[in-house]
């Protein structure tokens, strides 16, 4: 599985764990709605570190519970 994909998996499971759409996922986080969307639709493969903080803030969890996870043991880079 490639790295970013494996980061789409855990923002949707964070989402659906906390029951927000992306809408509310920029409200909570700050991260504009269009670098989201754009993300999250695969229009765009990469997602700066800066800004994966700033939606692990939203959901209310560290960089570390993010990457917490068996998902990204076999990751590969696109």
């Amino acid at each position: 599985m490639y790295l970013s994909d494996a980061v789409r998996e855990r923002i949707k499971f964070y989402q659906k764990k906390n029951g927000m759409s992306l809408w509310a996922l920029f409200k909570a986080s700050g991260v504009p709605i269009s670098t989201l969307a754009a993300f999250m639709s695969k229009r765009t493969e990469l997602i700066k570190l800066d800004t994966l903080l700033h939606i692990c803030e939203g959901f209310n969890i560290t960089l570390k519970e993010f990457f917490d996870d068996p998902l990204f043991e076999d990751v590969i880079s696109e």
